[in-house]
């Protein structure tokens, strides 16, 4: 494992790079954020814990879209499954690693969230552990808008500390702890790259967004709006997802990472 410092331009490698990936399996790519979303349905719905729990399994997720990508690449088929691959794979240590990750990323999100509740009094936090519901109006007079806005800020570093530290633990062996520390240096020493990467999804997403808001007032058919727009967007996050791989080649100058051959064990290229 190598770490790179790219240039500014790489981003939109990356970008483009993520839209060829997705275009070599879209069915299966859909298929397979489908079922990552049915799944952290069906956790999110356990009583108590179930705002918190999702984020335990994401460290894991990403290992398995990863290995999605990097199979699809290897002209290999890819099932939904796969997005356990984390956790069946790498023998135990690596599956209590990515544990350890998910506890770690529950932890910093509720510090997100509670650094929110300081600018709207707890709404926000609220919403996002306990539920509940609040009209539209009631949200835009509210400090809620602003306290997301503060939340996204601040999420920024731990997007950091986590947008490689689950694929270093699973496929290079790397301890959480120094996987945190690795992905964030990675990330701010290609700051440039990331940025031009974000700022190209940001307005693609915006860009398709107010397209199709458009065309469907156009058209007169707002009451649709939300049914056609919500599929387009799931297809451009799934196309993000598919980025992520391209990501990881180019920040640590890998190609193919060989799974371990035995359980316990994982690849330290």
């Amino acid at each position: 494992m190598q770490l790179i410092e790219v240039p500014a331009k790489t981003g939109y490698v990356w970008f483009r790079q993520g839209i060829w990936l997705f275009r070599r399996s879209p069915l299966a790519f859909l298929a397979l954020f489908f079922t990552y979303v049915l799944a952290m349905t069906l956790i999110s719905a356990v009583p108590v814990v179930g705002a918190v729990l999702p984020f335990v399994f994401v460290p894991g997720a990403a290992v398995g879209f990863m290995a999605a990508c990097r199979d699809t690449i290897a002209g290999k088929p890819v099932f939904p499954t796969i997005l356990i691959d984390g956790y069946r794979s790498y023998g135990t240590s690596v599956t209590k690693q990515l544990f350890v990750l998910g506890g770690l990323y529950v932890v910093a999100m509720l510090l997100v969230l509670a650094a929110s509740a300081l600018v709207d009094g707890g709404t926000l936090l609220q919403l996002m552990t306990v539920g509940g519901s609040m009209d539209t109006d009631a949200f835009i007079t509210s400090n809620a808008p602003f306290a997301m806005l503060v939340s996204m800020v601040l999420y920024v570093p731990v997007s950091m500390l986590f947008w490689f530290a689950p694929v270093l633990s699973a496929w290079h062996g790397v301890p959480p702890a120094k996987a945190m520390f690795f992905s964030f240096v990675s990330c701010w020493r290609n700051k440039g790259a990331f940025i031009v990467y974000a700022l190209l999804w940001m307005a693609v997403s915006v860009g398709v967004s107010m397209t199709l808001s458009l065309l469907v007032h156009a058209l007169g058919a707002d009451s649709y709006a939300g049914a056609l727009l919500m599929p387009v967007l799931i297809v451009v996050l799934t196309v993000v997802y598919c980025s992520f791989y391209a990501t990881y080649r180019g920040c640590y100058g890998v190609q193919e990472p060989t799974p371990p051959a035995t359980p316990g064990t994982s690849s330290g290229r």
